[in-house]
């Protein structure tokens, strides 16, 4: 009986562990301090390096195919991500940048 209450509690977990990559979370640690929380660019950082403001229809427009080699191979002075982000998490980044259209 333990060990089924036990292998109950630890499910949720496990669902949880196995939800994917928290877009937000990644986007937060690894791209706002250039394109700023809302995704505008507009941080210190972000001016002085001229970058796209995500929410903008031109980025909107973009396919996702298209904001994923961006991502992964970087452009002009954004850096590129292959080393660093999985498929996964580079995909939920690339879902959150949606979120942030006009």
């Amino acid at each position: 009986m333990f060990l089924i209450g036990a292998v109950v509690l630890l499910l949720p977990h496990a669902a949880r562990a196995n939800a994917g990559a928290d877009g937000a979370a990644i986007f937060k640690s690894k791209c706002a301090i250039c394109h700023g929380p809302d995704g505008k660019g507009q941080t210190a950082t972000g001016k002085s390096l001229k970058v796209k403001d995500l929410s903008s229809k031109k980025v909107q427009k973009q396919s996702n195919e298209e904001l994923q080699k961006i991502v992964t191979n970087g452009k002009g002075t954004m850096p590129a991500y292959k080393a660093t982000l999985d498929q996964a998490s580079i995909d939920a980044v690339i879902a959150f940048i949606r979120t942030l259209k006009k």
